[in-house]
């Protein structure tokens, strides 16, 4: 884009339409770093690498799920009756007050183009930072500002777990939060996306408040990143903006039945949990044993602090087919993320890390 700038203010007369393209090219924002990148290093150096960066549950449930390539025939039901079904069920809630969507990413997209289309709403606020980017991305594509103070907001992210940190704020809390909102009318958008894996009783899906919104994934849970499958809660009007806002058939046949079979093994998260809780405990040992400092995290990834900046780093342990999260773009150049995984898998990255940091 610098050479496209340049080259236009060295033309004697660039036409007004060239300007305009030219600031708004500058004007827009820059898409959102995430951490997932196995499959595209294998691409590039055709070997097998360990995936840290991406959190995804290393002991999902096990279950059969045979897709019917009949369904291919058909185009989904756009109102995903069944499957908001199922959910409400799972879930005590409406099917009215149910949203789904091709990822949670997607939701967040849907959630600020709805919300943020009323002119009157125009101001966001993080409850935590640094946090997921995507929630200022997709504000900001929809036109919202971010407002330092809270009390202005019309809409405040709060990421629950919180991502990088890991940090969980408990049920009783959100909800003296959510009471703050009442008082302002403003909304409070909640990503539970990682509660599943941490502690299910802090969830506030079941609350019913026209100042909420619950936002979760089977990606994390389920650690089905290829299959993209999210789905929210919140008070039916805004519910059906959502649903009126997002793509046509944006759940793919495949991607529906997948998540109307997980949905039945949403019980069996707790023995992950069990299994990651002790797998955390054992990498936050062996890590502080090196010298590196762990954030307290109750969930199924690490906010490691290195105290140097990591980019060399994760460039040595990138040499050692081992990946993890540079945490810059979270504002974080000092850290890393690591997820936890399996304790085989776990031991190879202590092994790599410490000849990398010593």
């Amino acid at each position: 884009m610098r050479k496209h700038l340049h080259n236009a203010f060295m033309t004697d007369n660039p036409s007004i339409g060239e300007i305009d393209r030219i600031f708004m090219a500058f004007d827009f924002p820059e898409r959102v770093v995430h951490g997932g990148t196995g499959k595209l290093q294998r691409e590039k150096t055709h070997k097998n690498v360990l995936d840290f960066s991406a959190s995804t549950n290393p002991y999902p449930p096990a279950f059969a799920w045979t897709p019917n390539l009949h369904d291919l025939s058909y185009y989904p039901d756009d109102n995903y009756t069944e499957l908001k079904e199922r959910i409400g069920k799972i879930f005590r809630r409406d099917p009215s007050e149910i949203c789904v969507g091709n990822g949670s990413i997607e939701l967040i997209r849907v959630f600020c183009s709805a919300v943020f289309r009323d002119p009157s709403r125009e101001k966001l606020f993080f409850a935590d930072m640094p946090t997921f980017g995507e929630y200022s991305l997709s504000a900001c594509l929809a036109g919202a500002k971010q407002t330092c103070k809270p009390e202005k907001a019309d809409v405040v992210f709060l990421c629950n777990p919180n991502n990088p940190t890991g940090t969980l704020k408990k049920k009783a809390d959100v909800l003296t939060r959510l009471c703050s909102h009442k008082e302002s009318g403003s909304i409070l958008f909640c990503d539970e996306a990682f509660i599943e894996l941490s502690d299910p009783h802090q969830s506030v899906a079941d609350v019913r408040d026209p100042n909420l919104f619950v936002l979760r994934s089977l990606t994390k849970s389920f650690s089905v990143p290829g299959i993209r499958f999210g789905y929210g809660f919140g008070d039916a009007i805004l519910i059906e903006q959502i649903e009126t806002a997002r793509s046509p058939w944006t759940i793919n046949a495949f991607a529906e039945s997948y998540a109307m079979e997980a949905l039945l093994h949403i019980d069996e998260l707790a023995a992950s949990r069990v299994a990651i809780d002790r797998e955390r405990s054992w990498l936050v040992a062996q890590i502080t044993s090196l010298g590196l400092i762990c954030s307290p995290s109750s969930v199924n990834f690490l906010l490691v602090h290195c105290g140097r900046n990591v980019s060399s780093l994760c460039e040595g342990l990138a040499q050692n087919s081992i990946i993890v999260r540079d945490c810059t773009s979270f504002g974080l150049p000092e850290c890393i993320r690591i997820a936890v995984r399996t304790h085989e898998e776990n031991t190879r990255l202590i092994e790599v890390l410490a000849a990398c940091v010593h």
